[in-house]
């Protein structure tokens, strides 16, 4: 029983026993707080209609409404707005027949791509890639939750003069360290290299501008840049000694990504590399060199010029004829719809900074003649800071994700123990419970932002037990399985329907609502690619029911059928936050 559905319905049967005229279905919004009632019509866009005021428009639609008197309780009309109260009956009856899935039937069956992640291997993964990294995961959950089919992808950027860096730096000052040998993760060891060479880049540009060279000439002539260009000259020329070491580097940075991944509770369907999706990028773009659709210059770097869609010349190879990252991804969406020729879309999770870059991706692509460009999606995000500032990976002032997540652990740990909540744990549960609480509370602060906007994160704040955080909407969940185990021993039925003749109380009624109207929540999650609005709505159902809490009673309830309701009313909201949490990545414990 969708009551947004059925109110809409009858709302239109109004329109054409009143005023004789069939309308669209209207789109009912929640009733302001501040006024009775839970749906709201607004009924200026109907005057031409009805020929009358607001207020007058709002009382006849009402008042026909009174007559469904086994779905509307009474209805008050406050200017053009028609707020809309439902009987105790038909919450019941929404509660009886709430779904069990999210499928939205008109979507069933899309085929979609998520890339996200998407790491250098030149360094470790940090706090930004977090957030890349569990958007990207929830956006494709949510995706599935609606029914579609799910390709869960990242692109490893394994190659390029970032990396030649990173082995440069190896290669001078290394002396054969190694993971084993340092006792450091792969990609922390070679990130510590990424930030040597850009220390001893700055220490040759200083000596360079003592010997009086200009700024801009000791920039490019600094010696170890000008060996990470030949090394990547070297490397495209696929010489020997060049990719013995960089495959010898490349695999310590993925046996530590693989490390991170598995903390974060992350995987992927297919990994594209673009070692080896750069190539056919490349013949892509001489191809449109030949085709007019890009102009060559006279050092025999590759352009294409975008001035007529008000942008500028862009940079596809460079005058030694080395690729960038426009042509590696020009290459890898071109692999990914050979691939994958089904699919409806390509989301690429990538932080906004790049905004301008896939504006550029996707018109290339377009003059290129593929009708699937228009196709691919861009979820752009904004960048995490710190109270201490911005983060910068080659001056080594990044936040380590592994070294946050432990943080997160050690954090979740301590606040536990303080409050008390692990009596009864063995010490395996209680080290699951801290691993629990802390990656949930990273996870949800993270989600809880709208994509779009840059934010401040806050260890601290993220782990409190109050307030919008993801340990409170756990701890919800961990005290309503406590009332659910002690009604199995009560022997209390709340699995099967309930009374639907039984009065609510406004806390209960509200709950119901939250209830109601998480699918609909879901699907518009999936439609903006925004896990942000079922992180707030999961807080407001856990905030409603520990108001339902605090002021009915459960067990101590003497009417029987109302008892029955209430522990049902609980499980629902244990199936339904656990399923909204869910969604983001995030488990919730049974125990506390």
């Amino acid at each position: 029983m969708d009551l947004n559905i059925i109110l809409s319905q009858y709302i239109q049967e109004a329109f054409i026993e009143i005023y004789q005229t069939d309308i669209y279905t209207p789109v009912l919004q929640p009733t302001h707080k501040e006024y009775d009632g839970t749906y709201t019509l607004v009924t200026y866009p109907y005057l031409k209609i009805s020929k009358t005021s607001p207020e007058n428009t709002g009382k006849a639609i009402g008042e026909y409404l009174l007559k469904k008197e086994d779905v509307v309780k009474t209805f008050n009309v406050v200017k053009g707005f028609l707020n809309i109260e439902l009987t105790d009956h038909a919450w019941l009856t929404c509660f009886n027949d709430l779904p069990d899935t999210f499928v939205d039937q008109d979507r069933k069956n899309e085929e979609w791509m998520v890339e996200f992640s998407s790491p250098n291997t030149n360094k470790p993964l940090h706090l930004g890639h977090l957030r890349n990294n569990f958007l990207g995961y929830s956006v494709a959950r949510i995706l599935a939750a609606i029914g579609s089919k799910i390709h869960k992808v990242q692109i490893i950027n394994d190659r390029g003069i970032q990396i030649c860096k990173s082995m440069v730096a190896w290669k001078r000052y290394g002396k054969g360290e190694s993971p084993e040998s340092s006792q450091l993760k792969g990609d922390k060891l070679v990130g510590r290299y990424y930030v040597r060479f850009d220390e001893e880049y700055k220490r040759e540009v200083n000596e360079l501008l003592q010997q009086g060279k200009n700024k801009e000439d000791a920039k490019k002539e600094a010696p170890i840049l000008v060996e990470a260009q030949e090394m990547l000259r070297q490397w495209e020329k696929r010489a020997p000694e060049v990719m013995a070491l960089w495959e010898q580097m490349n695999s310590w940075v993925y046996e530590g990504f693989e490390q991170t991944y598995a903390t974060m509770g992350v995987f992927f369907d297919k990994l594209y590399y673009e070692s080896q999706t750069y190539k056919l990028g490349k013949e892509e773009v001489l191809k449109g060199v030949k085709e007019g659709i890009f102009f060559q210059k006279e050092d025999g770097s590759v352009w294409v010029d975008l001035t007529d869609e008000g942008l500028d010349e862009k940079l596809l190879l460079r005058a030694d004829g080395t690729s960038v990252y426009m042509t590696q991804d020009i290459g890898t969406a071109i692999q990914r719809f050979r691939d994958f020729p089904g699919i409806k879309g390509q989301i690429y999770t990538v932080g906004n900074e790049q905004d301008y870059h896939f504006k550029v991706l996707f018109l290339i692509l377009k003059k290129l003649g593929f009708s699937w460009a228009s196709q691919c999606f861009h979820l752009s995000y904004g960048m995490v800071d710190l109270p201490s500032g911005k983060m910068k990976s080659r001056e080594g002032t990044v936040v380590d994700a592994d070294d946050l997540m432990e943080e997160m652990f050690t954090t979740a740990e301590r606040q536990t123990r303080e409050l008390g909540k692990i009596e009864g744990l063995t010490t395996a549960q209680a080290e699951e419970l801290y691993k629990i609480l802390g990656l949930g509370a990273l996870k949800y602060f993270l989600l809880t932002v709208d994509p779009k906007k840059r934010m401040l994160f806050d260890p601290g704040e993220s782990i409190q037990f109050q307030g919008n955080t993801g340990p409170f909407i756990q701890y919800t969940h961990a005290r309503i399985c406590a009332i659910l185990r002690r009604a199995d021993e009560l022997e209390i039925d709340y699995r099967s329907h309930v009374s639907e003749e039984l009065g609510l109380s406004d806390t209960e009624r509200t709950g119901i609502y939250y209830l109601s109207i998480q699918k609909e929540k879901v699907m518009e999650a999936a439609r903006s690619f925004s896990p942000a609005i079922i992180a707030h709505h999961v807080y407001d159902m856990a905030r409603e029911y520990n108001h339902f809490y605090a002021e009915l009673p459960i067990f101590n309830e003497k009417d029987e059928e109302l008892r029955q309701f209430r522990v049902a009313y609980s499980y629902r909201i244990a199936k339904a936050i656990d399923k909204g949490m869910g969604l983001l990545g995030i488990n919730v414990p049974e125990r506390m």
